[in-house]
């Protein structure tokens, strides 16, 4: 397009080295900090390689690029990690050239990708955090668009390392001055609470907020009035079938509500009314009507709140609303970069101290949507709606449980129990894998209340009917729709290991969770060579 064309003619007179060496064909990728574009080398040899260029957004810190180039040369070029072949510069505009690797979409392949597709991309995935996180790189981005696959060539390369961070003892120099600014960690975090439909709160704070906390009897009953826990997908778009390729998110965005205080004035020392704003009207909503009141901001509810003598004790814990003690208190400072969707518990709790588990829950986050045949899995629009999210699938009480361990607490109304990983998998996917143990029953369909989403009660009845015989007719084995492996393309015989393993990724506790380097070892790809 001419808009394109546009971009690529600024580029030439940005970084006019550019002009003699590539040819630039098109724009295949952008980004908040970046975009790539794909051109052709002119070698001596005669013959054209392709590269991607990455322009760098001009703002970015000097620091930053320079870790990254880093980053690149020093981990890149082996172990499906991407490399760096040359960088340009004029004045604030950088240019990094890598390889070009042909990629496909992760959205148009997903239903098409056999079992052993899956294990494949799984282990090169897991080689590529090997490396990187042998040299202390926390990657904090690993995404499916992050990780180029080309199918026919079954080649990879986990890209993008503008987000990374070091670990303590990183190999990377550049990576080693993000760990210096870890000092206001003992800065008291805010107390937010989010409201998910149906009367349910999550609310997180800080070990030493807690212990100036008493959470009154009030509290309590208000607590326990709230209805149960029930986070239910958005009736926005049409379930697509199997075999197709757009999926939605298993979980919607418009049944969530968020809890925002309203400010009495500053001598108030008790904030005594709390609403809800309706994510989808934007209106502020009381139990008996609708206000169109303009929300107080943040900024100016701290500064009111800021007067609020230190040694005073809140009795806000465990409710609905933010009380002006707590919003005195300055924010917990905690890395939270990457994508919503593939954030891990630590991440979302903004736990200061991250390692490269957060990028093995990442990791974990893209086998679940492989296994399940759903993209994205989750979709939230805030980190406590995609904390309670991951409790629908993890068990609120384990999610508790876990925090504890990394020092935060985390408060919910409702008690959600943990889902079995097969079955919910296995549900959303439309398969019923035939690897059980001898003599045992195959485990019934469980309600669909009992799971974040279930058949689409929106598709056509007649879909939806053939769906359940499909599925009746391989439970029972009357040979009406009798499907053969091959056309299963193995999703019949999903072995127990790629449960455990997914268990493991997914595991709560960042200290215990799987690293890369067991995970290659795990028995799941006891054939494959390291």
């Amino acid at each position: 397009t001419a808009g394109i064309k546009k971009d690529i003619e600024k580029l030439y007179e940005a970084v006019p080295q550019l002009v003699n060496v590539f040819k630039i064909k098109e724009k295949i990728g952008e980004g908040t900090f970046s975009t790539v574009y794909l051109a052709t080398a002119q070698l001596q040899t005669g013959y054209e390689e392709k590269m991607a260029l990455k322009h760098l957004i001009p703002t970015s810190h000097p620091l930053r690029i320079a870790a990254e180039l880093q980053c690149l040369t020093v981990a890149g070029g082996q172990d499906n990690v991407m490399g760096v072949k040359y960088c340009f510069r004029k004045n604030d505009h950088v240019v990094i050239v890598m390889p070009y690797l042909e990629h496909e979409s992760f959205l148009d392949i997903l239903n098409s990708l056999s079992f052993e597709e899956v294990r494949e991309y799984m282990f090169n995935l897991f080689k590529a955090l090997r490396r990187i996180h042998h040299f202390g790189i926390v990657h904090r981005d690993v995404k499916p668009s992050n990780f180029l696959y080309n199918r026919q060539l079954k080649e990879y390369a986990l890209v993008d390392f503008g987000l990374a961070q070091g670990t303590p003892d990183t190999k990377i120099e550049l990576l080693k001055t993000a760990h210096s600014e870890d000092k206001q960690g003992s800065c008291l975090q805010n107390n937010p609470t989010v409201a998910l439909g149906n009367g349910v709160s999550v609310s997180v704070t800080a070990p030493k907020q807690i212990a100036q906390q008493s959470a009154s009897k009030a509290a309590d009953k208000r607590s326990s009035s709230l209805s149960k826990i029930q986070i239910k997908q958005g009736r926005g778009g049409k379930e697509d079938s199997v075999h197709h390729s757009v999926q939605r998110s298993v979980f919607g965005e418009r049944n969530f509500n968020v809890y925002s205080s309203t400010y009495q004035n500053s001598s108030t020392k008790l904030i005594k009314l709390s609403k809800m704003i309706d994510v989808s009207s934007r209106k502020l909503v009381t139990k008996k009507k609708i206000i169109s009141t303009k929300p107080v901001s943040n900024g100016a509810a701290r500064k009111a709140a800021s007067g609020c003598p230190s040694n005073l004790t809140c009795d806000c814990f465990a409710t609905e609303r933010v009380c002006s003690v707590c919003l005195s208190r300055c924010q917990q400072v905690a890395p939270r970069a990457g994508t919503p969707g593939f954030r891990a518990p630590e991440v979302l709790t903004k736990c200061p101290t991250q390692t490269t588990a957060i990028d093995m829950w990442s990791a974990g986050i893209i086998f679940l949507s492989l296994l399940s045949g759903r993209y994205p899995f989750y979709k939230a629009s805030d980190d406590l709606t995609a904390l309670a999210q991951i409790m629908t699938v993890r068990g609120s009480r384990e999610t508790i449980q876990a925090a504890k361990t990394f020092g935060k607490s985390v408060l919910c109304t409702q008690v959600v129990p943990a889902q079995n990983l097969r079955t919910l998998c296995e549900k959303l996917r439309g398969t019923n894998s035939c690897k059980r143990s001898q003599g045992e029953v195959p485990s019934k369909s469980v309600n669909d209340s009992a799971l974040p989403v279930a058949v689409d009660k929106q598709c056509a009845p007649e879909t939806l009917g053939k769906q359940i015989q499909h599925l009746k007719s391989f439970q029972e084995g009357d040979g009406i729709l009798e499907m053969k492996a091959t056309d299963m393309k193995g999703w019949d015989q999903v072995p127990d290991e790629a449960y455990d393993l997914l268990d493991k990724l997914l595991d709560l506790n960042p200290a215990t969770r799987i690293t890369a380097k067991e995970a290659l070892l795990h028995p799941f790809f006891k054939d494959m060579r390291l």
